[in-house]
């Protein structure tokens, strides 16, 4: 058993929302990196701080019940919306606010844009 510990986000240049808190537990250990491309710098700071386990979504399996975090890099309105509405903390790399048709779910206690490395500390 994993002992995890706590990373805090906050909004990044131009961002909004926040800050966040992000502690993953034996049942939502997942720090998921939907980025395309890889594993993002930012999710994978957020795994260094916390242990939690980092995991490319769209290459593995990342169950929104399973996600301590989801880290994205939406500008425009699906992704940035769709985490949110499932009550995950998402984390996006683009300075984005709330906008479009699931913008009621984009709030500060569980979305925080413009995040870059250096804006995610250990708590």
């Amino acid at each position: 058993m994993s002992e995890y510990t706590s990373a805090k986000v906050t909004a990044g240049r131009g961002g909004w929302g926040g800050p966040l808190t992000i502690t993953p537990s034996a049942e939502r250990p997942l720090i998921a990196s939907i980025t395309g491309g890889g594993i993002h710098p930012v999710a994978q700071r957020i795994a260094e701080l916390t242990g939690g386990e980092v995991v490319d979504g769209f290459k593995g399996s990342a169950p929104f019940d399973k996600l301590a975090v989801a880290v994205i890099d939406c500008g425009g309105t699906a992704r940035v919306g769709v985490y949110p509405m499932k009550k995950v903390k998402t984390v996006d790399i683009h300075a984005t606010s709330p906008a479009g048709p699931l913008a009621q779910f984009i709030t500060e206690d569980l979305f925080v844009s413009g995040v870059k490395p250096e804006d995610v500390t250990g708590e």
